[in-house]
């Protein structure tokens, strides 16, 4: 195969698999074949969601941290928060879509933390054996999730007393307030005031240039060549464009993934906690991508930044967002957890915090995030 051809194909895959993806899924949904449908929106809005992640992976690279990890989130984050809501406006015909939802946006956490993290110190920690990082990030993380879950408990204990449904909705709506006010100090906090918790420390860049130092020099690189990916000759502002018109194009896959999704789950008997786990593992594989990428090339800083960041907006902010959106179209959404998801969420922010406190990682630690959460996923799917 011509050089040229082979790296078209591996620059542009996505975009195309995306797109005939969705496509097909809209012929199998007019056909109404809904196990097809669903899988090929689900490939399309995954393969798609890599192209939304490469384009904000490049405009990461030009705004360093700690925006550039905020670009990355933030893209994750939106096509999260699509594909929630759609399915939420499901709940017209099918009420029970209200518990895959919440178990959306406790495993979009749960995923973020176990499966990104996990397997991205797992194959970190094999390439290089112990990886730093700034542990002022974890750190500060580690606080903002704490709390963050904690407030997440109010409604669900609510539940369990003689307060009534509207009482519950209430105070779903003032955490959801408490959330985003929090979210705008953190923001302050990232962007303005301690910017330096969140970039790489001095030891960690020391240890990196060190290892590049020791590698051998097996190729040589001809310094005339350049990359011939479209997206980074483009602006800044026209790659911003570029996200936006392909996370529209996801969520038209997202509303053919939702509706038929919903009557795929009721036909085989998918729990909820299994379906929104499913959801989460979706909107959450580009960054897997770029996370695993980012620390086989030694910058777990990165890693720490994308998948602790990740979680941290997808319980603040995500959360306020949904509330906000069910709000307007008139649907009831509460905060009230399940057991098992508030247990799981503590233990997996008490197991990140392990971690990372002491600044270094290495794949046993990788290693036990992943064991975490396939146990997880054994109870979620028959819960």
């Amino acid at each position: 195969m011509d050089r040229r051809i082979r790296y078209f194909i591996e620059d542009y895959w996505d975009i195309f698999i995306g797109i005939t993806s969705i496509a097909l899924a809209f012929i199998f949904h007019a056909q109404h074949d809904s196990l097809m449908a669903t899988l090929f929106a689900a490939v399309g809005i995954a393969a798609l969601s890599l192209t939304v992640a490469e384009v904000a992976d490049i405009l990461s690279e030009r705004l360093q941290e700690p925006y550039g990890s905020f670009v990355l989130t933030f893209s994750a984050v939106a096509v999260e928060i699509i594909l929630l809501y759609i399915i939420l406006l499901e709940v017209k015909h099918s009420p029970e879509v209200l518990e895959t939802v919440k178990g959306g946006i406790i495993s979009a956490v749960i995923v973020d933390l176990n499966v990104l993290l996990g397997l991205a110190v797992f194959l970190g920690g094999l390439a290089y054996t112990q990886q730093q990082h700034n542990k002022e990030t974890s750190s500060a993380y580690s606080t903002v999730l704490f709390v963050a879950s904690s407030a997440l408990l109010v409604p669900g204990l609510l539940s369990h007393t003689e307060h009534g449904s509207e009482s519950l909705t209430q105070v779903s709506h003032l955490i959801a307030g408490v959330l985003l006010f929090f979210y705008i100090i953190i923001f302050i906090f990232q962007t303005r005031t301690h910017t330096h918790f969140f970039k790489a420390t001095a030891r960690s860049r020391f240890f990196r240039l060190k290892r590049k130092l020791q590698e051998e020099e097996d190729a040589e690189i001809d310094e005339n060549e350049t990359s011939d990916y479209i997206f980074e000759h483009l602006s800044t502002a026209f790659n911003f464009g570029v996200i936006f018109f392909f996370i529209a194009i996801i969520a038209f896959g997202a509303e053919i993934f939702a509706g038929e999704g919903v009557h795929i789950a009721k036909e085989y008997g998918i729990s909820a906690g299994l379906a929104g786990l499913v959801i989460a593992i979706i909107s959450v594989s580009p960054e897997i991508f770029t996370a695993v990428r980012a620390a086989r090339n030694d910058q777990i800083q990165r890693v720490v930044n994308i998948a602790m960041g990740a979680s941290t907006v997808s319980i603040i902010l995500t959360v306020p967002i949904l509330m906000m959106l069910a709000y307007f179209s008139g649907i009831n959404l509460t905060l009230d957890f399940n057991p098992l998801q508030i247990g799981a969420l503590l233990l997996t922010i008490l197991l990140v915090w392990k971690t990372t406190d002491e600044g270094e990682t290495n794949y046993f630690e990788g290693a036990s995030h992943m064991m975490f959460f396939l146990s997880y996923a054994i109870i979620a799917a028959y819960y």
